[in-house]
């Protein structure tokens, strides 16, 4: 099956899922999160087809999420590591994650986050980075950034409240 290209579309959303919008793509990001970096840990984990693995690790490395790091010469073998390209989409997941463990997990979160600092599960939240207020649906309004283009928000309510 032939997988759509977003390059083109004049979206932050659209980008970012032609560079990890596969579903093998996430849990390889998932893994890697998890400390995951041997191409066989990875296969293993995820029960996927050496090809397909490839295919995406290579695909994640050339779009800067991933980098190759060589652990031994003889043969020649890498690990793949998470670039700040790569860490900025922690949060991404971790929105993912508990979507899920609240939509998806009927026995419970498969998995806890817990912080550092004071030993407590935690709840990732979105926050105002100016004053700190919580973020939902309700608490924003979208107008147009420098990248907008002519036409970008026709059919959507933002441009209805542009006329």
């Amino acid at each position: 099956m032939q997988r759509t290209n977003f390059g083109e579309m004049n979206c932050s959303v659209a980008q970012c899922l032609d560079v990890v919008g596969e579903w093998w793509s996430l849990l390889i990001l998932r893994d890697a999160f998890l400390g995951v970096r041997r191409f066989d840990h990875f296969q293993a984990r995820l029960g996927i087809a050496r090809n397909i693995l490839t295919q995406r690790l290579n695909r994640l490395v050339d779009n800067g999420v991933l980098k190759r790091v060589p652990y031994e010469d003889h043969p020649p073998r890498w690990e793949y590591r998470l670039t700040p390209k790569g860490r900025d989409l922690w949060q991404v997941m971790a929105a993912m994650r508990q979507w899920g463990d609240r939509w998806a997990a009927p026995n419970g979160p498969p998995l806890r986050i817990k912080h550092k600092g004071c030993g407590r599960i935690v709840e990732m939240l979105p926050v105002c980075s100016h004053c700190g207020e919580r973020l939902d649906i309700h608490a924003f309004t979208a107008i147009p950034g420098p990248g907008a283009a002519p036409g970008d928000f026709d059919h959507t309510a933002l441009a209805r409240t542009l006329a």
